[in-house]
């Protein structure tokens, strides 16, 4: 599997912190060269140095979708191929369901879904060209799976991206590009540090109704999509999987 894992190129949206450089981490150690594109280079350079010359670092703002074809056609002509797609990289917004504006819904669906469709377009397109088979692998959440408050436009992303892989999966798998979906639980990270360390409250109900009473690693996450970017997940297509020690089925 690792030998095959190393001939492939992989992009990981959102791959300089949290999730997304765990994601970045995980595939590096397992042979694949890596790009990890963000909007912060601080970021960027910091990650790069902590996974070295395998891990290429790209400055790029997704929310530009009139540049993502020009992005992916610089890739493709730099590095020959990209083989692994990992959509990662987003954005939430806590706040009054009745007090988000149109304009603030509408940027939280440009950056989780529009990009998300963008960008998984676009790398399709370059393999299907080049006779190549693909694993396209997108991030959701746990808001898709059930209601929680003030998260009403990331929940709309989430839900958003769970149909997506099903109906992308549909069309592209005859292709040979499988795209399938995470869906990670509370996992411990500086971002869901923040949320819970400052609401006791909620963090209790976290760990109360999850089976195995804790949060999550990012190396859960990056495990999975390790997994799901290998041919050892050959046969596995249009699968939303969570990844969320038993959450979305505890009581």
């Amino acid at each position: 599997m690792e030998k095959k894992l190393t001939e492939k190129i992989a992009l990981v949206t959102g791959g300089g912190s949290g999730i997304g450089w765990a994601i970045a981490e995980k595939f590096v150690r397992g042979g694949l060269r890596t790009i990890i594109l963000g909007r912060d280079s601080r970021k960027l350079e910091k990650a790069t140095g902590q996974l070295g010359p395998q891990c290429i670092p790209v400055k790029f703002d997704l929310d530009d979708l009139s540049a993502i074809p020009a992005l992916i056609d610089r890739l493709t002509a730099e590095h020959g191929h990209v083989d692994v797609l990992v959509n990662n990289a987003g954005i939430n917004l806590k706040k009054e369901l009745t007090e988000v504006t149109d304009a603030e819904f509408s940027q939280v669906l440009l950056t989780n879904v529009s990009a998300v469709f963008s960008l998984t377009r676009e790398v399709a397109r370059k393999l299907i060209e080049q006779g190549r088979t693909g694993s396209i692998i997108h991030i959701s959440s746990m808001a898709s799976r059930y209601g929680i408050p003030k998260v009403i436009a990331y929940t709309a992303s989430k839900a958003a991206i769970e149909g997506m892989t099903r109906a992308m999966a549909v069309d592209l798998s005859p292709k040979g590009i499988r795209v399938n979906c995470i869906a990670p639980g509370f996992i411990a990270t500086d971002m869901s540090a923040r949320a819970l360390n400052n609401d006791p409250e909620r963090k209790a109900k976290v760990l109360s109704r999850t089976p195995l009473s804790r949060l999550g690693d990012p190396a859960d996450i990056a495990e999975t999509a390790f997994f799901l970017a290998s041919d050892a997940a050959r046969f596995i297509t249009g699968v939303v999987l969570p990844v969320d020690g038993g959450n979305s089925i505890g009581f």
